[in-house]
């Protein structure tokens, strides 16, 4: 039988996302935040993982950045949309401060490596268009892009190097970990090109 194209549940999601960000911008653009969540969840897609997955895609980002509680999604988009959103979120604050940067990152890594192959997935498309898009940003502004962020390139670069460490570990020789490694690739090109040695 034929699956229908058109999936009202990803629909819903679609709407809840771009509701849920609406306000928000890509660091240092004025490109609605929306663009980032549709990419993450069409690279999903066109790696054929299921809809469970696709629709995390969309909502990765509502936990961490918008203040909606994982229980919302469950009781919309059922309780994997809402484990793997949980997964891929990090907690940005303990009680009233901002956690370091460090502490957060190396916490996510940690639960990357507990071998999930869909929060693997989904953390690499995540990190796959945010390397593009610093790439593209870089061409844009050199290394002046690195003010938007909390850390510079050599962090960055160490961070992303890890979570290919963990998705390879997960998902193997998987597509979406070679095309995870060849952006990161292009990343450290670029910022050698760009910073200060071009």
């Amino acid at each position: 039988m034929h699956t229908p194209a058109f999936s009202p549940r990803y629909e819903k999601a679609l709407q809840f996302a771009a509701r849920a960000h609406r306000q928000q911008v890509r660091k240092g653009t004025d490109i609605p935040y929306i663009t980032h969540a549709v990419h993450v969840s069409v690279v999903l897609l066109r790696y054929g993982f299921d809809e469970d997955v696709v629709i995390a895609g969309l909502l990765h980002d509502v936990v961490e950045d918008c203040g909606v509680a994982p229980h919302e999604l469950e009781a919309i988009f059922g309780a994997e949309v809402a484990r793997l959103v949980a997964a891929a979120s990090e907690r940005k604050r303990n009680g009233g401060s901002e956690r370091p940067w460090e502490e957060r990152k190396t916490e996510a890594i940690a639960h990357l490596r507990r071998g999930d192959p869909k929060i693997a997935a989904l953390k690499a498309a995540d990190a796959l268009h945010n390397i593009h898009s610093i790439i593209a940003d870089l061409t844009l502004v050199g290394a002046a892009v690195w003010q938007r962020f909390k850390r510079g390139p050599d962090q960055m670069l160490w961070y992303y190097r890890e979570i290919l460490a963990a998705v390879r570990d997960t998902l193997g020789d998987h597509p979406i970990v070679a095309e995870l490694a060849r952006a990161i690739a292009d990343l450290e090109h670029t910022v050698h090109e760009y910073n200060g040695e071009k």
